[in-house]
């Protein structure tokens, strides 16, 4: 997806953010930062984005954001149930009341026959609802990957907002 469609989709949600008087929160594996990157792109986000964590390693993902070993190591770190004790970690560490987990293969390398590349699991938590937690499978090379991921994360946010 073109960087400019990003930065509208991240616009847009700042919008419906900012409208509920909602702060955003990520935890990102795969995607390195990039749904932060592309929301703090936006002038004000401020207003209505809180911070970000990167935890690209099993550690990081337990000491910072409370994933259980158990999760890991049965489910690995690419799956529904590691994402889902991402998002709910990062709403709970900070201050907001919406939060976007990220984890996944983006390749080129990592992938296996049960988990290709360009699987990457997703997970939206926003207070007083359930979470909701989806596993995509993106094709094209490691950018392409890791942008379609943000792209999906940050559309289906909006979706469940509006």
């Amino acid at each position: 997806m073109e960087a400019n469609a990003l930065y509208k989709l991240a616009e847009q949600l700042g919008q419906v953010l900012s409208a509920a008087e909602y702060r955003l929160v990520t935890a990102e594996s795969c995607t390195g930062g990039g749904i932060a990157k592309i929301c703090t792109e936006v002038a004000g986000s401020s207003a209505w984005f809180d911070c970000a964590w990167v935890t690209y390693s099993n550690q990081s993902k337990q000491d910072l954001l409370g994933v259980s070993a158990q999760t890991l190591l049965e489910h690995g770190a690419v799956s529904e149930a590691t994402v889902v004790e991402m998002v709910q970690g990062a709403l709970k560490r900070a201050k907001a009341q919406v939060a976007i987990a990220v984890s996944g293969i983006a390749g080129p390398t990592g992938g296996t026959v049960y988990k290709p590349v360009g699987t990457v699991c997703i997970a939206w938590l926003i207070v007083g609802q359930e979470v909701q937690a989806k596993t995509f499978y993106f094709q094209g090379d490691r950018s392409k990957i890791r942008d379609s991921a943000v792209a999906e994360a940050l559309r289906y946010l909006l979706s469940l907002l509006q």
